[in-house]
């Protein structure tokens, strides 16, 4: 198919027909490339999406303003770490106040409430990630499709009866720039789209990973403490009995 496609080319480019613009092949058929570009503007619109997602909720330096919450714990101030909490809308903030709230709860019933949480949270990181990979091969295959239809129109004005030489060097020229210009696209948006596939897909994994450690770490807090019963919001940890055993 590329032999052809550049053997038809050449032999264009031979009679001077000149070179055809996107525009030209755009008006002689429309159809591929319009549902290429409307690809690439769902991919456009999912990727800056997902950045913004990913910028905007995930900014917060979680070991630092754990390390705040441990302290406030440790001084026996829940409620004013819950507060603290309260401050943003973040993910991790969240989560550490799910554990937060059901501090007086059995390790039981605060690992219940983080798993909960976690659950929820972490399908929100891959929200229309992987749907770039199918419009990638969408887009594709829409190329594909306009190449194609450009073939077919080429080798049907090298045949067309009553047509003079120039018409015919005009046709086959339109039907090779229309071909090509689907191709390029099709393969250009399928490639924006396993890049930014890739990038996102590993910020998300790595975000996910650390309300994993959140999670983990926020029970600790709460569990692996010197006391039988269950820390009352706004008190001190009790020292007498052995620790809690974590998972």
């Amino acid at each position: 198919m590329h032999f052809l496609l550049l053997s038809a080319a050449a032999a264009a480019a031979d009679a001077g027909s000149g070179e055809i613009s996107f525009g030209a092949a755009l008006k002689a058929n429309p159809y591929f490339l319009i549902g290429n570009m409307i690809t690439s503007g769902i991919v456009l619109t999912f990727v800056v999406e997902r950045f913004i997602f990913q910028l905007t909720r995930y900014r917060v330096n979680s070991k630092e303003f754990f390390a705040q919450v441990k302290k406030l714990v440790a001084a026996g101030n829940i409620d004013r770490a819950i507060k603290l909490c309260e401050a943003r809308d973040y993910p991790v903030l969240q989560l550490i106040k799910v554990g937060l709230t059901h501090a007086n709860k059995g390790a039981d019933e605060i690992d219940a409430a983080l798993s909960e949480r976690l659950s929820e949270l972490k399908p929100e990181l891959e929200k229309r990630v992987g749907t770039l990979w199918s419009l990638a091969n969408i887009a594709t295959l829409i190329g594909l499709l306009g190449t194609v239809a450009g073939l077919i129109s080429t080798f049907a004005a090298v045949g067309k009866p009553g047509l003079s030489a120039a018409d015919k060097q005009r046709l086959l020229s339109l039907g090779i720039a229309e071909a090509m210009y689907n191709t390029a696209l099709g393969l250009g948006i399928a490639v924006f789209c396993m890049i930014t596939h890739a990038i996102l897909h590993a910020r998300a994994k790595s975000f996910a990973h650390e309300l994993e450690q959140i999670t983990e770490r926020t029970f600790n807090l709460l569990t692996i403490t010197n006391r039988p019963g269950a820390l009352a919001p706004g008190h001190a940890f009790a020292s007498c009995g052995p620790p809690l055993q974590v998972r």
